[in-house]
């Protein structure tokens, strides 16, 4: 049995830890610095009796190094500005790491940190950036030169009620955070960086119409992995038509974006939560093969459902079971053991095949849409 650390006690972290406690595999530590959370997480849980909460301030080195010490990981599912004091504490104590991080600047110091180090480090494993670029890596593959990599990803609700039709199905601060900060993209072959809530597009699904906008973090390492080798790569987050421009009112017109905890009490106190979600993912790859310019697509619904009888959003689903699958594909060695691990290293087939990947496998598939329109880049 692997002894698992787990930093942060909320929804993602409690749904990470609710997975890997069913098989029995990993004994589970759920570590938060709120007494209250790790209180409502037991309550929670009550019936499982493999998973030990403690009490843990991230920002304490110390404390995170004792905390990690003879385990086999950690998974960082705190806020992203507490990644790079969990990814050195990891190394330190020369433990595997796994973090659900959108954030390209703390991905970039989790990069520096695996230069050397004997085990894995392992960032971004949830949906976008995580199971995005394996599907992505995995069409791109299949062609013998590239063209365009387009991918698409939201977490939407069923039933949208307000303005802006949205809404809080994850982290707050990660909301804002991919918001306000530039993306990566490769255009006509050259990295660049793309403005949060540019590049606006129209598209329909089964009949229902969305919008798609830029924002940072979902690309992952990709553009370092195809500088060179594709003309364009995009990533845009997925929502219904009009929430790109309330937001636009909110963050540029209101200057929000300076004042982001005020944004973020204004969000959590007038916009709700919901279970009832969907989320969606579609890639795009178009290249050349036998001389052909040919297109695939993977297009995919994952609903929220009842896991062993709680009620799970579809990003909850979607994020724990990509760490998940991770996690156990570390454990099984058929990923790689030492330094920095990149989704797109990762075998969709074996992520599929994997007991927590399943929840992709068994997804929803979309059966007709395309683009409607599409703003100037």
């Amino acid at each position: 049995m692997k002894d698992i650390l787990i930093i942060g006690g909320g929804k993602i972290g409690e749904t990470i830890a609710r997975f890997l406690s069913t098989t029995g595999d990993y004994a589970l530590t759920v570590a938060d610095r709120s007494r209250d959370v790790l209180a409502r997480l037991s309550g929670e849980l009550a019936d499982d009796k493999t998973i030990r909460p403690l009490v843990l301030d991230a920002s304490d080195a110390k404390a995170l190094k004792d905390a990690m010490a003879g385990r086999f990981a950690v998974i960082n599912a705190s806020p992203y500005f507490l990644t790079l004091p969990i990814a050195q504490a990891a190394r330190a104590a020369e433990i595997h790491y796994l973090d659900l991080t959108e954030d390209v600047r703390a991905t970039a110091e989790v990069r520096a940190i695996a230069t050397g180090a004997a085990t894995a480090f392992i960032p971004q494993c949830g949906l976008a950036p995580g199971y995005i670029s394996i599907v992505a890596n995995d069409l791109a593959r299949r062609f013998e030169t590239l063209d365009s990599v387009r991918m698409r990803v939201g977490a939407l609700p069923i039933y949208p009620t307000n303005a802006l039709k949205y809404n809080l199905t994850w982290s707050t601060e990660g909301l804002i955070n991919e918001y306000c900060q530039p993306g990566d993209a490769i255009v006509d072959g050259k990295p660049a960086k793309t403005l949060p809530l540019e590049g606006r597009e129209e598209f329909s699904l089964d009949g229902i119409r969305y919008e798609a906008f830029n924002t940072s973090g979902g690309l992952g390492t990709l553009c370092d992995t195809f500088k060179g080798k594709v003309r364009t790569m995009d990533y845009r987050s997925v929502r219904y038509p009009g929430h790109r421009d309330v937001m636009k009112v909110l963050l540029h017109d209101l200057e929000l974006s300076d004042r982001q905890e005020l944004l973020k009490d204004i969000l959590e106190n007038a916009i709700p939560a919901t279970m009832q979600d969907v989320v969606l993912i579609f890639v795009t790859v178009s290249g050349t093969r036998s001389d052909r310019l040919l297109q695939e697509s993977y297009a995919a619904k994952i609903y929220n459902r009842v896991i062993d009888g709680a009620h799970l959003s579809g990003i909850q689903i979607t994020t724990a079971s990509g760490i998940c699958a991770v996690l156990d594909l570390l454990a099984e060695g058929a990923i790689a053991q030492s330094g920095l691990v990149r989704q797109e290293d990762i075998v969709l087939d074996d992520f599929l095949a994997n007991r927590f990947g399943g929840n992709f496998a068994n997804a929803e598939k979309p059966r007709h849409g395309g683009l409607i329109s599409a703003d100037a880049a």
